[in-house]
């Protein structure tokens, strides 16, 4: 079942655009790459001290009996010029629901690579509060050859939003209600 989701993660004027939310896998293909974009390049934020390199590939992190709200994240990554960039790793890591991180292993860790229309798709959970920060989901970006753009998502109407010291509203995801949970939306727009 689709539903009218609004694009404007990249800075851009939103625009409205269709996606299926049964799951990421469907709504990558069934989405229009009609959203706008204004070459502004996403903001960088701060890795945190729980970036672990070597996570596995996959697009879901979600793992049997994992407590929280289903969410299906999607987008694209794309170039200044609004370009579609095919190829480009996306390293994701957050807290669980409870806003826990887990440093032993790899859950709720995963990367995958932008297919050839720049579109990625993610299952996961919506994260907990971390302490002292608000829901936020940690992304490296590196388009191949490229520079790494490391920064932070975050949710539209979380009340700790505005105490994070480094909350940046450009990096609010675009969020609806989906059959499964919540379906999000962010571009990412790169300089390198």
């Amino acid at each position: 079942m689709a539903m009218l989701l609004f694009l404007a993660a990249c800075g851009g004027q939103a625009s409205p655009r269709p996606v299926a939310t049964s799951s990421p896998a469907t709504a990558s293909a069934t989405s229009e790459a009609s959203g706008q974009c204004s070459g502004q390049p996403t903001p960088a934020q701060t890795e945190g001290p729980y970036f672990k390199p070597g996570s596995p590939t996959r697009t879901s992190l979600v793992e049997p009996g994992m407590a929280g709200t289903r969410l299906a994240l999607s987008g694209r990554v794309l170039s200044r010029d609004c370009r579609p960039i095919a190829g480009a790793r996306l390293d994701f890591w957050q807290a669980d629901a409870s806003g826990s991180y887990d440093n032993a292993g790899y859950r709720l860790r995963g990367n995958q690579t932008s297919e050839s229309d720049g579109r990625y798709a993610l299952d996961t959970v919506v994260p907990g509060e971390y302490p002292g920060r608000t829901e936020h989901i940690h992304v490296k970006v590196q388009p191949a050859g490229g520079g790494t753009l490391t920064t932070q998502l975050y949710f539209p109407g979380v009340s700790r939003n505005q105490q994070d010291s480094i909350f940046d509203p450009h990096l609010l995801v675009t969020m609806q209600n989906a059959a499964t949970g919540k379906a999000a939306i962010f571009d990412f727009v790169t300089s390198g």
